[in-house]
């Protein structure tokens, strides 16, 4: 499988659980069970919201877009691997390859995004709370959210074109379930100092950049909630907070445990990369509808009518 000139390459081989032929019926189901689940509890988030009048505010907003980005996160990968899993073939073209790598950056990014929108969303409610509804006004809202769909996919656009002039030569062999950055970088001769570049802007500025704004946001949060006198409004504050903190911890936590793992520790990689892609999708929704109490009685009072 090794390939010695870079023109020849049509095609890469996924050598995910390649060598578990046993077990691959259920590697197969759980996958399709994690795939299932996700898809029917974001959808069920995204259903509630819209049809809910009360949940039409910023917050649900931002919510429902964040179960949209995990419905194509799964959908960019899990389909595929299945019909690796179930048909025996693990090849997959040059340009299904990065068509996946595109649409799998995409929805990080968009996700980076939102995950800090959110934070947002909840600084001006908890420590400006007079000017919430001047500053996340419905028009400023629907702004936001077609910029952050725009910023994605055209930084998405934008890196994916900078990696398709790397020469590919190494091997054909990717050790990972989908196409990404980390493992495709891993097949070339070179790293151009354009994909390098444009690799490092884009990690300052959707991952780090955000983080750190969502870390700040938090900290002022945290610093009026703690001077409230009343418990009960302290109470109500931390528990409007408590699901995307989570969510963030668990997202941003996997994303760098996954980053700092050895080039050559594929299986821990693919360990993350599963957690990352799959199980992190399947819970968000989970986690939002389990902690926030106006989401719990929006879906029983869906689930009755």
């Amino acid at each position: 499988m090794l390939v010695k000139n870079e023109t020849s390459i049509k095609y890469f081989y996924m050598l995910t659980f390649s060598g578990e032929t046993r077990y691959k019926p259920l590697i197969s189901i759980f996958f399709f069970l994690i795939y299932l689940v996700g898809v029917l509890v974001n959808s069920s988030i995204i259903t509630v919201i819209c049809f809910e009048v009360q949940l039409h505010k910023p917050m649900y907003l931002f919510i429902s877009n964040l179960s949209i980005v995990d419905i194509f996160f799964t959908s960019v990968t899990v389909p595929k691997l299945l019909h690796m899993l179930l048909s025996g073939d693990h090849i997959i073209s040059f340009s299904q390859c990065y068509a996946q790598m595109y649409f799998f950056m995409s929805m990080a990014f968009a996700e980076d995004i939102l995950l800090f929108i959110m934070a947002y969303d909840r600084y001006v409610a908890i420590c400006i709370p007079l000017h919430y509804h001047q500053i996340m006004n419905q028009r400023n809202c629907i702004l936001i959210t077609v910029g952050i769909w725009a910023a994605a996919f055209l930084n998405s656009l934008l890196l994916v074109v900078s990696a398709l002039n790397m020469s590919t030569c190494h091997s054909n062999i990717i050790h990972q379930f989908s196409c990404d950055a980390k493992s495709l970088t891993r097949t070339t001769c070179t790293t151009t100092l354009m994909f390098s570049e444009i690799a490092g802007i884009e990690i300052l500025i959707f991952d780090f950049i955000p983080l750190m704004c969502t870390f700040i946001s938090y900290v002022n949060i945290f610093s009026v909630i703690l001077k409230m006198k009343s418990k009960e409004s302290r109470k109500k504050a931390f528990s409007t907070c408590s699901s995307h903190v989570t969510v963030i911890t668990i997202y941003y936590g996997t994303a760098l445990i996954g980053y700092l793992i050895p080039p050559y520790s594929d299986v821990l990689d693919s360990v993350f990369n599963i957690v990352y892609t799959t199980i992190i999708p399947m819970i968000n929704p989970i986690i939002y509808s389990l902690q926030n109490s106006n989401v719990q009685s929006a879906l029983l009072g869906f689930l009755k009518r």
